[in-house]
Order: C-alpha cells, then sequence, then structure tokens
C-alpha cells in the first residue's frame, strides 16, 4: 500500500492497482485532490507493469460529491490541470475502470466518464451534473464526453435539467456499462480486472488506442469549456445563485448535499414567487 493525503493505491495484485479516495466528510474535489491525480497518473505512466487501475470511492455514500468551486476559483489554472490529467488518463496505455458507489456529481461524473469503464451500484450509484442550477455549465468535460457515449438529446438532458440520475437510467442510457446489485459489485470488478491483468500489456493498449479515434474528445474540445467557467462565475447569475447555497448543508453531511439535484430549482424564482422555496 502507498498513501498520499487523498488517495491510497493498492498495488499488491499483479497487473493491477485499486486506488481508494477519501477526503472527509463528502469527497469533495479540491484543487488538492487535482494535483495528486496528476502524480498518481505519472506514476500510473512510469510503471510497464500496471495494466489496469480501478478507482473507488472509502465513503459509500460519496464517490465524489463535487468540486469545491470557491477553493478552485482561486486557482484558475486547477482546470487546465484537470484538463491535463483527463487526457492523459484517457489516452494511457492502461485500462481505467471507475467503480462507483454513492453519489458522483459534476466533477466526479466527469471522473468517472474520463475513465475507460465504468460500472455502479444498481442500490447506491447517483450520477449528475448540476452546475446549470448554480448558474454555471460543466466545465470539466462532461460536454464534450456524454454525446460520445449517451447521445445529443440525452446529455442535454442530462447537462440541462442538473438533476440526478439514478444507477439504471445511467446504464440504459450507456452512461456506464453496467449495474450490479451492491452485494455483488466488488467481486464483479475484481474478477473483470483480474481478467484483464492476465493478458498481455501491449495488446490491450493498442486495442485502447484504436477504440480512442472513435470517442475521445480533443484537447481543444475539453479547453473550450473549461475557457468559460470562470468568466460565468463572475457574472449575477451565478453570483445569486450561489448565494443561495450558503448555509444550507454546502459540503458537509447534509440533506442538501445527499439529494442536491431535488434542491436546484429553489435557487431560481419563476414567475409571480418572490422568495425561494425551500423543498419540503
Amino acid at each position: 500500500m502507498t498513501n498520499s493525503s487523498q488517495f491510497t493505491t493498492d498495488r499488491t495484485h499483479p497487473g493491477r492497482w485499486t486506488i481508494t479516495f477519501s477526503n472527509p466528510p463528502i469527497n469533495m474535489f479540491i484543487p488538492e485532490t487535482i494535483e495528486e491525480l496528476r502524480a498518481l497518473m505519472t506514476d500510473i505512466e512510469a510503471d510497464p507493469s500496471v495494466k489496469v487501475v480501478v478507482f473507488q470511492s472509502a465513503n459509500p455514500d460519496f464517490f465524489v460529491a463535487h468540486l469545491d468551486v470557491a477553493k478552485a476559483a482561486k486557482q484558475p489554472n486547477v482546470l487546465d490541470l484537470w484538463r491535463d490529467f483527463v487526457l492523459r488518463l484517457s489516452s494511457a496505455p492502461v485500462v481505467s475502470i471507475a467503480k462507483v458507489r454513492g453519489r458522483t456529481r459534476g466533477i466526479g461524473n466527469e471522473f468517472v466518464l474520463a475513465c475507460d469503464m465504468r460500472f455502479a451500484s444498481r442500490q447506491n450509484a447517483l450520477f449528475g451534473q448540476p452546475e446549470i442550477g448554480v448558474g454555471l455549465i460543466p466545465g470539466g468535460g462532461a460536454l464534450e464526453w456524454l454525446p460520445r457515449l449517451v447521445g445529443r438529446s440525452r446529455a442535454l438532458e442530462i447537462a440541462l435539467s442538473g438533476d440526478d440520475f439514478d444507477a439504471d437510467i445511467a446504464e440504459r442510457y450507456g452512461w456506464v456499462n453496467r449495474t450490479l446489485d451492491d452485494d455483488v459489485l466488488d467481486s464483479f470488478v475484481d474478477t473483470f480486472a483480474r481478467r484483464l491483468a492476465s493478458f498481455d500489456r501491449e495488446v490491450l493498449a493498442a486495442a485502447k488506442e484504436q477504440k480512442n479515434r472513435f470517442g475521445m474528445p480533443t484537447a481543444g474540445e475539453l479547453q473550450s469549456s473549461n475557457d468559460m467557467i470562470f468568466s460565468i462565475l463572475a457574472g449575477p447569475s451565478a453570483q445569486a445563485r450561489r448565494a443561495k447555497i450558503r448555509g444550507i448543508g454546502y459540503g458537509v453531511p447534509s440533506d442538501f448535499e445527499l439529494n442536491f439535484g431535488r434542491y436546484l430549482t429553489s435557487f431560481g424564482r419563476t414567475e409571480g414567487e418572490a422568495t425561494v422555496r425551500q423543498p419540503g
């Protein structure tokens, strides 16, 4: 086992690593998370024996909550670092698998989209891109990855609704490879990763490289969404909507973080309404 402050890497099995994310209390992504992932990526690229990497969470309720936008805004280059990590992960001669339990929203969903495959707990996985509800757009790759996986119309449904989607819908849309009952998810992914690790690294890498010709966004495409985030964040709409999430449990264990999608419609005013309604 090797450890950094937010990631634990188990390298005990030949050819495969299991990397566990833990940033209590709810697995927020902060700038340091992205820096650590880039360092992990360097380790992966430098080890010619690794064939498969499985990413998982230590928190059964949150795979990744979302990005801490306030902290990210203080380091405007952080999304450039993120784009670099995503491109390296996607093009690396290593198979990456996300084993998803709990909520994975925003940059968390963009993280699992950048992995080569995604397997999710049928009973305990939720996916979403809530940015629209706080006056932003997804800027970490969702707008580029989702149309390739689920098609244009479903990608618009996901991005424009800002809602949470359960694992069964994610599977039906092609967002994840498949869902499995929670009690068999670990054994399935372990068996699958072990199977892949039994094959030749060079052949796995060659097959992935060829597939990437058809399903991987370019650096320029990712950058185009990246470039919009902080300018939109500075606008009055985003500022007004973000003000409404303060004091209702943002970034801490709370009903808000458990049910982010359900709260989003309360942040805007509909015609004739003068106050913000909280979900009942």
